[in-house]
């Protein structure tokens, strides 16, 4: 009660308080750096890492692209070029007259190295950058180089995808915002009994945002995925903490009449009962903090500050502003949406063996649609971007002209012998998809002499300690087929040096591949695991945590099931997050039936009236929160373009849908059958004289 009273004392202070918070938070998210590169989040011991790592110290350089240019001389090539390395961060220019004089023949080349660079009307410029793939100057490097190239030229690889993915998602960011909060609005003003009161919600839970978006600063920076989705998750995962507030309130109201006692009471009620459906869902988010692809720290870590924030909010900030607010609130109150939901409750549970028989059907299939989810997710995140974009063009250009779907770059020992070097480059050209591999040994080919190499194209391909290759290949960056391209040509530069180093967008996507699979079962493990010992502790029971995890997984089981049955691919890390999230945000339905159900029992009402009780009255709660949930996401997963966070918000929109359903329909037909197990498996379930 001390929190209650002393939030009521000093609510004029605490809104004050909040005001001038925002003033360094909206400072310290606009000073925050958001990382659109996904692969900027493998570990740091692998050999693809360790090999950009090289790149850059030995050889100063990071990003690379191909640009192709379609029609133009030979002479407007060259003032193209001449342009081109006078832009910040471009480190090297490579073409045929790095090579050769352009008044000698190209035709004076080897034949590899001119088919890599010419194509019917289009030739193609190589271009190194001293800074790394997403660093903010080779995204500036990269807006630079289309001014000057103009129409003519089409830059590809990875800085062009995350400088264009950059645009696109700043451009939708704040739209994602203002559908949630127009969504989420509509819904509350619906089903809440006042029309201020949701503005209200919004304004709390909207300072907790940008108070959470703030603290990110601290971290050094977030991932686009992170910043595009956690305002809208925070928002829909802690408006249940809201909702419970003002139903608390209102029901103190009419016991006490006086609003400050009433919200003293209501504040202290709320933190109880929120601090036990808060942990699941920071528990969820903790559980990403666990993946080896430490995207999903990012993301944990925000997400999980960001519920904590919401329930500090919730319990301060949204207390102070209804009490401040109190007359308007009373003026424009209005009758609920919702009606009683005493008959359908006595309804659902005349009839829960039917909802046994749905769940005893539905869970071997479901399951069997989940298991198979990780089989239609895909990788190559640029490959779902819109087709109109600068670098979707320019990648689709590079695959039909010159018919190279990726580039791998290789880092061999600079000890290794010249002969040996031929050797190995012969049995990396006969590997199934490779065009060819450029060296300095390919480079100086039979009809070039040595010394005609000039020192830049040397510091290009070798270091001290290193040779750099390029390998272009056929299959695009994620297919089956790349990867086992992939394994074949490691397994070949491994018999020639043991520290061979194959990098580049495809092995880091490979590696990705190969720890996000491992990831998705650690995590769905930790996150069930942690969720069943949180709710084993708070509802002191045994069989209560198997029975709603497994409500709610049923629910998780469809979800992502669906996406098998409609042959719908999925992003990646969608499974990953989704299950963890959706099991999280969702089984605070279960809880809150659970508790009320738990409370019956034990003032003595029979099995059937306290299951009857407890679900018409946690219906309307539920109702609310899972529409809240969906409203929020549902807007921006039908808005955005950018397929990874349409997909996430489609699977929680639809989740929040489904959790509902299985909470409503199957958790109290769960608590008619186990009852008997339920009463002996649990700490002060029953009255003592029972």
């Amino acid at each position: 009660m001390k929190l209650g009273q002393a939030v009521v004392k000093h609510r004029v202070l605490i809104l004050i308080i909040t005001l001038v918070l925002l003033v360094p938070s909206v400072l310290g998210m606009m000073a925050t750096r958001i990382n659109y590169d996904m692969l900027n989040y493998l570990p740091d011991d692998m050999d693809t890492t360790t090999g950009q790592d090289i790149l850059m110290d030995e050889f100063g350089k990071g990003a690379f692209s191909f640009l192709i240019v379609e029609d133009m001389p030979a002479k407007d090539i060259v003032k193209l070029e001449e342009q081109l390395r006078t832009v910040e961060h471009v480190d090297t220019v490579l073409w045929y007259d790095s090579l050769l004089d352009i008044s000698v023949p190209m035709e004076m080349l080897p034949q590899k190295v001119y088919d890599a660079f010419n194509a019917g009307d289009c030739t193609m410029i190589a271009v190194f950058f001293d800074t790394s793939t997403s660093a903010d100057e080779t995204m500036q490097a990269i807006a630079s180089i289309r001014d000057i190239a103009g129409k003519q030229c089409f830059v590809s690889g990875m800085s062009a995808m995350v400088t264009d993915l950059k645009e696109l998602c700043e451009n939708e960011e704040p739209i994602y915002v203002a559908l949630a909060v127009v969504m989420a609005c509509i819904v509350m003003m619906l089903f809440m009994d006042s029309w201020i009161i949701p503005f209200l919600f919004l304004s709390s839970i909207g300072a907790a945002i940008l108070i959470n978006m703030g603290t990110n600063y601290f971290l050094g920076e977030i991932s686009y995925l992170t910043k595009a989705l956690s305002a809208v998750l925070q928002l829909a995962v802690t408006m249940d903490y809201s909702i419970f507030l003002w139903h608390s309130y209102c029901e103190q109201r009419k016991l006490q009449g006086d609003q400050y006692s009433a919200m003293a009471t209501a504040i202290h009620e709320t933190f109880t009962s929120v601090i036990g459906s808060s942990i699941t869902t920071i528990a969820g988010f903790i559980a990403l903090c666990f993946m080896t692809f430490t995207l999903g720290m990012d993301l944990g870590i925000v997400m999980a500050k960001g519920v904590i924030l919401g329930v500090i909010g919730c319990v301060t900030t949204l207390p102070a502003l209804i009490l401040v607010l109190d007359k308007p609130i009373e003026k424009t109150r209005h009758r609920a949406l919702l009606p009683s939901m005493n008959k359908a409750a006595k309804g659902l549970t005349r009839i829960f063996p039917v909802f046994l028989a749905v769940f005893a059907i539905a869970i071997v299939p479901a399951y069997y649609a989940y298991s198979k989810t990780n089989d239609a997710v895909y990788y190559d995140l640029g490959a779902t971007l819109p087709e109109d974009m600068d670098y979707v063009i320019a990648n689709t250009k590079l695959k039909d002209t010159f018919n190279v779907g990726s580039t791998h770059m290789l880092l061999v020992d600079a000890s290794l012998e010249p002969k040996q070097v031929k050797q190995m480059t012969k049995e990396l050209e006969q590997v199934d998809g490779v065009k060819y591999v450029l060296g300095m040994e390919s480079v100086v080919g039979s009809l070039v002499p040595q010394d005609m190499i000039p020192d830049s194209i040397r510091s290009i391909l070798e270091s001290d300690n290193w040779e750099l290759m390029l390998i272009n290949s056929e299959y695009t960056t994620a297919s089956d087929a790349v990867n086992n391209q992939i394994e074949q040509l490691n397994s070949i530069i491994k018999q020639y040096d043991q520290k061979g180093m194959l990098i580049g967008e495809a092995p880091c996507t490979k590696d990705m591949i190969d720890i996000t699979d491992r990831d998705f079962k650690v995590v769905n493990t930790i996150s069930i695991l942690a969720i069943f010992l949180i709710i084993l502790f708070v509802e002191k029971s045994i069989s209560l945590p198997v029975i709603l995890v497994a409500v709610i997984e049923l629910s998780i089981f469809i979800n992502l099931g669906i996406p098998y049955l409609t042959n719908t691919s999925l992003p990646f890390i969608a499974p990953i997050c989704i299950s963890t999230i959706q099991l999280g945000a969702t089984v605070d339905y279960a809880i809150l039936m659970t508790t009320r159900y738990k409370k019956n029992r034990f003032d003595g009402m029979d099995k059937r009236e306290a299951v009857s009780d407890a679900l018409s009255m946690s219906i309307p709660s539920i109702i609310v929160s899972a529409l809240g949930l969906f409203a929020s996401t549902f807007g921006v997963a039908v808005y955005s373009d950018v397929d990874i966070i349409s997909s996430l918000c489609t699977l929680m929109a639809r989740g929040a849908i489904i959790s509902m359903l299985c909470v409503i329909l199957i958790l109290p037909a769960m608590f008619m059958l186990f009852d008997k197990i339920i009463s002996k498996t649990t700490i002060g379930f029953l009255p003592k004289n029972h």
